[in-house]
């Protein structure tokens, strides 16, 4: 087990460290679940998840999608790509 902090941004994101991702086999375009019980907040390959699991999920996933594009969509945040 790897521990490592992250930091939040202003809009709620983080960064997962690149030695994490890379162990992990995470990669652009791949798609996490989160999952949030007791204060705790669980990241998950999407497609390392069981159907069941998925299945439970689904609705909140499709909810989750929907905030995250809203969010992550900014135009304002396009500034960064000059950089």
């Amino acid at each position: 087990m790897k521990v490592k902090t992250v930091k939040v941004s202003e809009k709620g994101q983080i960064a997962i460290p690149r030695e994490i991702r890379e162990e992990a086999d995470i990669k652009k375009g791949d798609e996490l679940i989160l999952i949030h019980e007791k204060g705790k907040i669980m990241l998950e390959k999407v497609e390392e998840i069981s159907k069941e699991v998925k299945e439970d999920f689904k609705d909140l996933l499709i909810h989750s999608e929907k905030a995250a594009k809203r969010l992550w969509e900014n135009p304002e945040d396009e500034v960064w790509d000059r950089v």
